[in-house]
């Protein structure tokens, strides 16, 4: 085998062994991390605590510096849905809304610092767009071609998304009819960043795709309810879009993990960086007061029927909790939403 043959056969299994990236499961009712217990007094703010977690902090940086979201809309997708994405992003940083609200849950990701002892930030802003409409890289998506559809938008001739490696997060949305390596299966979204050989740059980016046709019931729960749980009944979604709202917690997992853990090496828990287990992680499937395992933890009920547990702008989401590592517990928007 020629020379140039083998370093190229070796970068590229080098490249294979060390994409890993974090993923976002959605509720199994055997996730171990789960627990219903709650231990806060008579507060309801408060879930999953546990004892033997350890979240640490590894010394990498995380997203101190202002947070701009850059959507890249790849394959079709409706204006009505491209709306409800938006404005949760835009919520993130709506101090405003109604309480329980999606900014009073961005709180405790505020809550992780650096090692300077800087914070988060409280600024998550909605960025320049990309639609790849024509689907540049095909219907079928390994983590490596995500990479290189990311790269295309970077480097586009006309109007590329900026480069911003300390505040920019790439946000890669598949429509319904794409499919990308683990969907269903094993995944619903994750992140990771870039790598120089690939895309020319280090960015934080993640990936979540529009399971309504391949598989609701299990990554845009509970809006629609797996076949192996038949005993239970999907709840109405808050926007009138059952994958698109499935999406939302998604999105929202990913984008506190990028902000706490951008590279890998910052806040997670557990020994292993290859698979770390993360802030999301930790809350899978908990989503209101007892949530964990196949229930969700007590929710809102709107007056047209619709469940969601937090407020944005102008309409209703529901959002999976994030742990909070001052008191070692999940929470959720009310707990810091004053």
């Amino acid at each position: 085998m020629p020379p140039v043959t083998v370093v190229l056969s070796l970068t590229l299994l080098t490249i294979l062994l060390t994409l890993s990236p974090s993923i976002a499961w959605r509720p199994w009712p055997n996730m171990k991390h789960n627990s219903s217990e709650y231990i806060y007094g008579n507060s309801k703010k408060y879930e999953g605590s546990s004892e033997f977690v350890h979240m640490k902090y590894h010394m990498g940086p995380v997203l101190t510096a202002n947070i701009t979201v850059h959507p890249i809309w790849y394959g079709t997708w409706l204006k009505s849905q491209k709306r409800i994405i938006r404005e949760f992003i835009n919520s993130i940083s709506a101090v405003e809304s109604k309480h329980p609200s999606v900014a009073g849950w961005w709180k405790t990701v505020q809550l992780y610092t650096d090692q300077t002892g800087a914070n988060i930030s409280r600024t998550v802003r909605l960025g320049q767009e990309k639609n790849d409409r024509f689907y540049s890289h095909g219907k079928s998506l390994t983590r490596l071609s995500v990479q290189s559809v990311i790269k295309s938008h970077v480097t586009a001739r006309s109007k590329p998304l900026p480069i911003n490696p300390k505040g920019g997060l790439y946000l890669l949305l598949t429509s319904t009819d794409v499919y990308v390596q683990d969907f269903c299966g094993q995944v619903c979204g994750f992140h990771y960043f870039t790598f120089p050989s690939i895309v020319g740059y280090t960015l934080p980016y993640a990936w979540v795709g529009n399971s309504a046709k391949l598989c609701p019931g299990v990554c845009a729960y509970p809006f629609a309810v797996p076949q192996y749980m038949p005993g239970l009944k999907a709840v109405r979604s808050p926007n009138g879009d059952v994958g698109v709202d499935g999406m939302i917690s998604v999105i929202a997992h990913e984008i506190a993990e990028l902000a706490t853990n951008p590279l890998v090496n910052a806040w997670y828990a557990g020994p292993d960086p290859v698979a770390p287990v993360e802030i999301a992680d930790l809350c899978e499937g908990i989503y209101g007061t007892g949530g964990g395992g196949s229930y969700t933890g007590q929710l809102l009920d709107g007056e047209d029927g619709a469940t969601y547990n937090m407020n944005g702008i102008r309409r209703r989401f529901l959002v999976q909790w994030v742990w909070n590592h001052v008191v070692n517990y999940c929470t959720g928007p009310n707990a810091l939403d004053q």
